[in-house]
């Protein structure tokens, strides 16, 4: 998250009146920036990550762990810190995009929760190979830099969601009251939220503007002992601070869901988002259409997210659950009501999966677009006029249905196209799980495109080895010009089959049979090139001819992750499924083989391959079930804890003996030890990372130093043992 502007921020009913203005606005400022940027070029391709923590308040004496609403006083200690100085013990190797005397330091942001914090490398990296196997040590560096200032007992973590926010009784330091004026939720207080008058605006206008409070069901996972049908114990029918809190005496609340009501529940979320500058507007386009695709995939590949609100969940990403809490569409947007003051119905909230293909790519078939999509045709027009092209136009047109939740009454006063913010005030919040997005006004840096379905990952090692990957897949796609295209409304299907528990093994995502681009040989036959460039001939007729475009339908099929990770031959080797969908002629190569031939097309000493091959080697395993997801293994955790009633309660006491596991594990990483102590300890490990986290770090050094250091964590860690073994 960048920047946060200060001003006078106006409630609902004052904003609505502006939102004309401001999309209009908007609109000027965005064809200034097409004008003035649709013809830039830069040589080299860039990208950076995102990473998000929770802050916990843990420690081995304390009962319970709780989330630490510390976030403003660990950035301004971060900011008041002249050199980001790292005073713990990290990993020898940690002096990432730099030398030890001159690392570029990472930059911390605030984000919504006032328990989280945000991290991103201090610049860019670049596309040489050797930058790839930096990422890892920058990351470790960022976890220490947070360590490093804060309270001895507060600790970053990368999980997804903290289990028990939003349970009854305290889970926040310091604790407050629930249902305040802005939130006006049952289950977290207003200071959960970032108290900048953004958050707190963003979330009172979004209920507002809906006309009532967010609505974030999850079903509950129904284990041996949960009673059923099921109904949220958490939830107080008899609540009346608030009109919103006749919404669940009106069936806000419906059976066998995990319910819950406040922005807090999505947006206080973490996840891992990786972003790319391509060398022109072309290139961005395309990396937009090629990696939508793709997102269903990660999302399941890397779920991270089992338990909500104290409970077990019947799904394990993040996703709708974050959509459902920023979901500020009418009644009558959401087809309940006949339209009457609204323009439209809209399907989706405005967080969600892409409704746009934007690619100037002749292989964009009209049948890929959605035959539903809601544009502002007023806007659209305008664009056109403007001399922007008609796919980008409508792409645009698209966005701005949506009103500015968001407005400041002195950016009001007169329009300025030396700034984006009106165009960022809609563009910022319409949260897909790709984003296109042009260069500043300045016109200072290129054209990105931000990929954003993936969940945030335990250790540094798996988000380095994620982002990496994502990284080589576009490297692929550009450099054999692959083509994943398959109809927008299949990603949609598949972004929601993602959610499925164990979705990577147990479910089939639509995905394109052949990704290879056709071609046309000098006698006029059409071939289809390989991985590896090489081209072979199908044969055909004696002149020149394009192969006849057939059904669309006959261009993708069912798949599992295993079979579009890693490919039909290695899917049928290695899992117990049969690929029934898969008809002679149409095994897919798979990512990671396509990735694998990309390296072996380009110059790379055998120490980058191999970095690269290890990260690789644990995405290839978690896809073919041979380790497990966060999502699995967290299941498993708790399933195995003493105290676990089948009942699907997630207790206190094992939520402090998860958080705990997964801060000794990081504790670990960060210091360029193995996990090897704790196998047999934490349950499962070594299914989630097999021999990856194993031995000490090959930077070596400092065990001896560390040793002291780990004691703590190893009391953490004998406690959670003591109580598996009284299990067994």
């Amino acid at each position: 998250m960048g920047l946060l502007a200060l001003g006078t921020a106006l409630d609902w009913p004052d904003a609505k009146q502006k939102a004309h203005l401001v999309r209009a606005w908007g609109i000027k400022q965005l064809l200034e920036i097409w004008n003035k940027a649709k013809g830039k070029e830069r040589d080299a391709m860039l990208w950076g990550d995102e990473i998000e923590y929770l802050v916990v308040n843990y420690s081995k004496d304390d009962a319970k762990v709780l989330l630490s609403l510390r976030q403003a006083d660990i950035l301004k200690a971060l900011a008041d810190s002249k050199t980001l100085k790292v005073t713990g013990d990290c990993a020898p190797g940690t002096e990432a995009n730099g030398d030890a005397g001159n690392v570029t330091l990472p930059v911390f942001h605030p984000e919504f929760g006032r328990f989280m914090l945000e991290a991103t490398p201090g610049k860019p990296w670049g596309i040489d190979f050797k930058d790839l196997l930096t990422v890892e040590a920058d990351m470790k560096l960022r976890r220490c830099i947070a360590k490093d200032h804060m309270l001895p007992n507060e600790h970053p973590i990368t999980l997804t969601t903290f289990p028990r926010i939003g349970s009854p009784g305290v889970f926040t330091e310091p604790s407050y009251p629930v249902s305040g004026p802005k939130l006006r939720s049952q289950f977290v207080p207003d200071e959960i939220a970032n108290p900048h008058i953004r958050f707190p605006t963003l979330a009172a206008n979004i209920r507002s503007r809906r006309g009532r409070k967010v609505q974030v069901n999850v079903p509950v996972f129904r284990d041996e002992n949960t009673p059923w049908p099921w109904k949220d114990p958490t939830v107080n029918y008899d609540l009346h601070n608030w009109p919103e809190d006749d919404d669940v005496r009106n069936g806000a609340a419906p059976d066998n869901f995990i319910h819950m009501d406040a922005m807090a529940f999505g947006m206080g979320s973490c996840c891992l988002q990786i972003t790319f500058q391509a060398k022109n507007i072309t290139e961005g386009r395309k990396m937009y259409d090629q990696l939508s695709p793709l997102g269903p995939i990660l999302l399941a590949l890397t779920a991270a997210t089992p338990v909500y609100k104290g409970f077990l969940a019947d799904t394990d990403v993040r996703w709708n659950q974050i959509s459902r809490a920023v979901d500020d569409r009418t009644p009558e947007e959401m087809g309940e009501k006949p339209l009457k003051n609204d323009r439209w119905r809209i399907p989706k909230s405005r967080y969600a999966s892409n409704s746009t293909y934007i690619s100037t790519d002749s292989r964009l078939r009209p049948e890929y677009m959605d035959p539903n999509l809601v544009i502002d045709p007023e806007i659209k027009q305008q664009l056109l006029d403007g001399g922007m092209d008609d796919r980008l136009a409508t792409h645009f047109a698209h966005l701005f249905i949506r009103d500015p939740i968001v407005i400041f009454n002195e950016d009001l006063q007169e329009l300025d196209l030396t700034k984006t913010d009106h165009f960022e005030n809609i563009q910022s919040t319409n949260w897909q799980h790709m984003r296109f997005k042009p260069p500043p006004a300045d016109n200072s840096i290129g054209w990105r495109v931000e990929f954003r379905p993936m969940e945030i990952q335990i250790t540094d090692f798996e988000n380095a080895a994620f982002s990496v990957f994502i990284v080589l897949i576009t490297r692929a796609i550009l450099s054999f010009d692959l083509n994943f295209y398959i109809p927008i409304v299949k990603v949609d299907e598949n972004m929601e089959t993602a959610h499925a528990r164990n979705a990577n093994l147990e479910k089939k995502f639509w995905f394109r049979k052949n990704p290879f681009p056709v071609r046309t040989t000098r006698r006029g036959g059409s071939t289809s090139r390989s991985a590896s460039g090489a081209s072979t001939p199908n044969g055909g007729p004696s002149r020149p001819a394009t192969p006849p475009l057939g059904p669309v339908e006959d261009e993708y099929r069912l798949m599992s992750v295993n079979e579009v990770i890693n490919g039909t031959a290695y899917a049928k080797a290695t899992s117990k499924e049969v690929t029934e969908d898969a008809e002679e002629g149409e095994e897919f190569p798979g990512l990671i083989p396509l990735v694998e031939s990309y390296l072996d097309s380009v110059n790379m000493d055998v120490a980058t391959r191999c970095g690269l091959a290890r990260y690789l080697d644990l995405i290839r395993k978690r896809a073919s079930g041979e380790l497990w997801t966060a999502a699995r293994w967290i299941r498993d955790f708790i399933a195995r804890h003493p105290e676990y009633k089948k009942d699907s309660v997630v207790s206190e006491e094992i939520t402090k003996d998860l958080v705990g596991a997964v801060i000794a594990i990081g504790e670990r990483e960060k210091c360029g030890l193995g996990i090897d102590d704790l196998i047999g300890q934490v349950p499962d490990l070594e299914k989630l990372f097999g021999n990856f986290l194993k031995g000490k770090s090959p930077c070596g050094g400092g065990q001896a130093a560390l040793e002291q250091e780990l004691k703590d964590d190893d009391t953490k860690v004998n406690g959670v043992k003591r109580k598996f073994e009284g299990e067994e």
